[in-house]
Protein backbone atom coordinates (compact mmCIF):
# COMPACT_ATOMS: atom_id res chain seq x y z
CA UNK A 1 0.00 0.00 0.00
CA UNK A 2 3.03 2.27 0.40
CA UNK A 3 3.77 4.77 -2.59
CA UNK A 4 6.38 3.68 -5.13
CA UNK A 5 8.65 6.57 -3.40
CA UNK A 6 8.56 4.93 -0.11
CA UNK A 7 8.83 1.12 -1.67
CA UNK A 8 11.52 2.38 -3.93
CA UNK A 9 13.89 3.70 -0.34
CA UNK A 10 13.44 1.27 1.56
CA UNK A 11 14.84 -1.15 -1.14
CA UNK A 12 17.53 0.91 -1.79
CA UNK A 13 17.98 2.53 1.71
CA UNK A 14 19.71 0.78 4.85
CA UNK A 15 17.65 3.06 7.51
CA UNK A 16 13.87 2.09 8.03
CA UNK A 17 11.65 4.90 9.44
CA UNK A 18 11.41 3.32 12.57
CA UNK A 19 15.30 3.36 13.39
CA UNK A 20 15.67 6.85 11.47
CA UNK A 21 12.51 8.23 14.37
CA UNK A 22 14.56 5.91 17.34
CA UNK A 23 18.18 7.49 15.94
CA UNK A 24 17.66 10.81 15.27
CA UNK A 25 17.37 13.67 17.63
CA UNK A 26 15.90 15.55 14.98
CA UNK A 27 12.70 15.46 13.35
CA UNK A 28 13.85 13.34 9.76
CA UNK A 29 9.99 13.44 8.34
CA UNK A 30 10.27 17.38 7.16
CA UNK A 31 14.13 16.12 5.87
CA UNK A 32 12.80 13.49 3.87
CA UNK A 33 9.62 14.88 3.05
CA UNK A 34 10.53 16.53 -0.37
CA UNK A 35 13.51 14.49 -0.98
CA UNK A 36 15.17 13.22 -4.86
CA UNK A 37 13.53 10.34 -4.73
CA UNK A 38 10.20 11.51 -4.19
CA UNK A 39 10.57 14.33 -6.52
CA UNK A 40 12.15 11.57 -9.42
CA UNK A 41 9.25 9.46 -8.86
CA UNK A 42 6.59 12.68 -9.02
CA UNK A 43 8.03 13.74 -12.45
CA UNK A 44 7.32 9.89 -14.00
CA UNK A 45 4.21 9.53 -12.12
CA UNK A 46 1.92 8.54 -15.12
CA UNK A 47 4.48 5.43 -16.34
CA UNK A 48 3.95 2.13 -15.21
CA UNK A 49 5.91 1.22 -11.99
CA UNK A 50 9.01 -0.92 -13.81
CA UNK A 51 9.41 2.09 -16.20
CA UNK A 52 9.26 4.80 -13.04
CA UNK A 53 11.47 2.45 -10.89
CA UNK A 54 13.82 2.40 -13.92
CA UNK A 55 13.76 5.79 -14.53
CA UNK A 56 14.63 6.81 -10.67
CA UNK A 57 17.46 4.66 -11.35
CA UNK A 58 19.05 5.90 -13.79
CA UNK A 59 18.59 9.50 -12.62
CA UNK A 60 19.54 8.64 -8.86
CA UNK A 61 20.71 5.17 -8.06
CA UNK A 62 23.31 5.11 -11.05
CA UNK A 63 24.70 8.07 -10.68
CA UNK A 64 25.41 8.59 -6.65
CA UNK A 65 25.87 5.27 -5.95
CA UNK A 66 26.80 2.87 -8.51
CA UNK A 67 28.61 5.16 -11.26
CA UNK A 68 30.74 6.99 -8.61
CA UNK A 69 31.96 4.07 -7.07
CA UNK A 70 33.37 2.78 -10.55
CA UNK A 71 35.01 5.36 -11.45
CA UNK A 72 36.43 6.16 -8.24
CA UNK A 73 38.17 3.00 -7.90
CA UNK A 74 38.66 2.37 -11.53
CA UNK A 75 40.41 6.11 -11.45
CA UNK A 76 42.51 5.19 -8.17
CA UNK A 77 43.90 2.12 -10.29
CA UNK A 78 44.39 4.10 -13.23
CA UNK A 79 41.73 2.05 -14.90
CA UNK A 80 39.36 3.62 -17.87
CA UNK A 81 36.08 1.57 -17.00
CA UNK A 82 33.10 1.54 -19.64
CA UNK A 83 30.00 0.78 -18.65
CA UNK A 84 28.77 -0.98 -22.45
CA UNK A 85 24.85 -1.27 -21.29
CA UNK A 86 24.78 2.43 -20.94
CA UNK A 87 25.47 3.12 -24.67
CA UNK A 88 22.59 5.77 -25.40
CA UNK A 89 21.59 4.52 -28.12
CA UNK A 90 20.92 1.10 -26.35
CA UNK A 91 19.64 3.11 -23.23
CA UNK A 92 16.99 4.76 -25.49
CA UNK A 93 16.27 1.59 -27.33
CA UNK A 94 15.12 0.09 -23.73
CA UNK A 95 13.52 2.76 -23.05
CA UNK A 96 11.21 2.60 -25.27
CA UNK A 97 10.60 -1.37 -24.51
CA UNK A 98 7.16 -2.22 -22.69
CA UNK A 99 7.77 -3.59 -19.68
CA UNK A 100 6.77 -7.04 -20.18
CA UNK A 101 10.56 -7.28 -22.28
CA UNK A 102 11.96 -6.42 -19.18
CA UNK A 103 10.34 -8.10 -16.43
CA UNK A 104 8.17 -11.04 -17.11
CA UNK A 105 7.07 -13.05 -13.81
CA UNK A 106 9.65 -12.97 -12.14
CA UNK A 107 12.21 -13.17 -14.52
CA UNK A 108 14.09 -9.57 -14.88
CA UNK A 109 16.29 -8.32 -17.86
CA UNK A 110 13.76 -10.69 -20.36
CA UNK A 111 15.16 -9.91 -23.04
CA UNK A 112 18.28 -9.89 -22.57
CA UNK A 113 18.57 -13.04 -21.75
CA UNK A 114 16.31 -14.02 -24.53
CA UNK A 115 18.88 -12.07 -26.90
CA UNK A 116 22.72 -13.69 -24.83
CA UNK A 117 21.04 -17.39 -24.65
CA UNK A 118 23.05 -18.96 -26.95
CA UNK A 119 26.05 -17.19 -26.26
CA UNK A 120 25.91 -17.83 -21.95
CA UNK A 121 25.35 -20.73 -19.98
CA UNK A 122 21.91 -21.31 -18.68
CA UNK A 123 23.35 -21.43 -15.02
CA UNK A 124 24.70 -17.99 -15.82
CA UNK A 125 21.42 -16.53 -16.85
CA UNK A 126 19.59 -17.94 -13.52
CA UNK A 127 22.19 -17.48 -11.12
CA UNK A 128 21.43 -14.07 -8.47
CA UNK A 129 22.93 -10.77 -8.98
CA UNK A 130 26.64 -10.73 -7.45
CA UNK A 131 27.97 -7.58 -6.37
CA UNK A 132 31.57 -6.36 -5.29
CA UNK A 133 30.56 -5.92 -1.98
CA UNK A 134 33.77 -4.76 1.03
CA UNK A 135 33.30 -7.25 3.99
CA UNK A 136 33.26 -3.62 6.21
CA UNK A 137 30.98 -6.13 8.63
CA UNK A 138 33.81 -8.10 9.34
CA UNK A 139 36.20 -4.80 9.60
CA UNK A 140 33.75 -3.19 12.26
CA UNK A 141 33.82 -6.81 14.54
CA UNK A 142 38.09 -6.59 13.60
CA UNK A 143 40.76 -4.43 12.71
CA UNK A 144 38.03 -1.35 12.57
CA UNK A 145 36.15 -1.89 15.74
CA UNK A 146 38.43 0.79 18.20
CA UNK A 147 38.25 3.14 15.32
CA UNK A 148 34.31 3.13 14.77
CA UNK A 149 34.56 3.13 18.61
CA UNK A 150 36.41 6.13 19.01
CA UNK A 151 34.64 8.03 15.96
CA UNK A 152 31.47 7.57 16.88
CA UNK A 153 31.30 7.68 20.86
CA UNK A 154 33.62 10.86 20.55
CA UNK A 155 32.71 14.30 22.55
CA UNK A 156 32.73 15.72 18.79
CA UNK A 157 30.32 13.51 17.80
CA UNK A 158 27.91 13.28 20.66
CA UNK A 159 28.11 17.17 20.56
CA UNK A 160 26.84 17.65 16.75
CA UNK A 161 23.73 16.20 18.28
CA UNK A 162 22.50 15.48 15.37
CA UNK A 163 21.60 11.43 17.23
CA UNK A 164 20.88 9.86 20.02
CA UNK A 165 24.09 8.28 21.77
CA UNK A 166 22.66 5.92 23.42
CA UNK A 167 20.94 4.48 20.37
CA UNK A 168 24.43 4.88 18.25
CA UNK A 169 26.20 2.88 20.94
CA UNK A 170 23.54 -0.04 21.25
CA UNK A 171 23.70 -0.48 17.25
CA UNK A 172 27.66 -0.69 17.57
CA UNK A 173 27.01 -3.29 20.85
CA UNK A 174 24.83 -5.31 18.75
CA UNK A 175 27.15 -5.49 16.01
CA UNK A 176 30.27 -6.19 17.16
CA UNK A 177 28.37 -9.12 19.84
CA UNK A 178 27.22 -10.48 15.77
CA UNK A 179 23.62 -10.06 17.12
CA UNK A 180 22.93 -7.55 14.26
CA UNK A 181 24.46 -6.71 10.98
CA UNK A 182 24.71 -2.70 10.87
CA UNK A 183 27.57 -2.37 9.10
CA UNK A 184 26.05 -0.20 6.28
CA UNK A 185 23.84 1.33 9.21
CA UNK A 186 27.45 2.03 10.67
CA UNK A 187 29.17 2.83 7.71
CA UNK A 188 27.00 6.02 6.68
CA UNK A 189 27.48 7.21 10.31
CA UNK A 190 31.07 7.04 10.19
CA UNK A 191 30.95 8.98 6.74
CA UNK A 192 29.30 11.63 7.88
CA UNK A 193 31.31 12.02 11.04
CA UNK A 194 34.59 12.23 8.78
CA UNK A 195 32.63 14.52 6.36
CA UNK A 196 32.36 17.00 8.98
CA UNK A 197 35.39 16.69 10.69
CA UNK A 198 36.80 17.19 6.97
CA UNK A 199 34.47 19.79 5.72
CA UNK A 200 32.60 21.72 8.30
CA UNK A 201 34.99 21.67 11.36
Amino acid sequence: DLPRSSRYEGWVGFFTDDLKQSLCSFRNDEVIEDGAVRRLFAQVAGLGPVEAMLFVDSMFYLPTDLLVKMDITSMANSLEVRSPFLDHHLVEFAAQLPATMKVRGLTTKYVLKQAIRRFVPPENLRREKRGFAVPIGLWFRGELREFVQDMLGSPRFTQRGLFRQTKVEQLIRSHISGQADYSHHLWILLMLELWFRRFID
